[in-house]
């Protein structure tokens, strides 16, 4: 039969539950080789994926989007979503994504009589 003092060192814990892990190491937790799993960067060095693109801009829930143009919720929901206003819904109940340079450029070409624009 080992010791307790063999039992610690192994790792088990001591007394009735014996097969108990004590604590798993902190050390040994996430990636071996981080360096097998490169990361993309955007343009303005932040991470590729993250919530700051430079294509689409900024998120912004639909109250941002009201806000921005001047509106309340319901109307963009009602109103401007379906006439054309880009988003991305997250899910078939899901909530509503919107990103600042799309609706930019959405306000921009019904400005213009709803033609594209080439650039902003």
């Amino acid at each position: 039969m080992e010791t307790d003092r063999e039992r610690l060192i192994q790792g088990l814990a001591v007394g009735a539950k014996s097969f108990e892990i004590q604590a798993i190491p902190s050390a040994e937790l996430g990636q071996n080789c981080p360096k097998h799993y490169p990361q993309c960067a955007n343009d303005d060095g932040s991470p590729f994926g993250s919530l700051k693109s430079g294509v689409l801009g900024d998120p912004l829930s639909i109250r941002d989007v009201a806000r921005l143009i001047g509106c309340s919720a319901w109307t963009v929901r009602q109103r401007h979503v379906p006439s054309g206003l880009p988003c991305f819904r997250s899910g078939p109940a899901g909530k509503l994504i919107f990103y600042r340079n799309q609706v930019v450029a959405w306000i921009l070409r019904q400005q213009k009589g709803g033609k594209q624009i080439e650039s902003l």
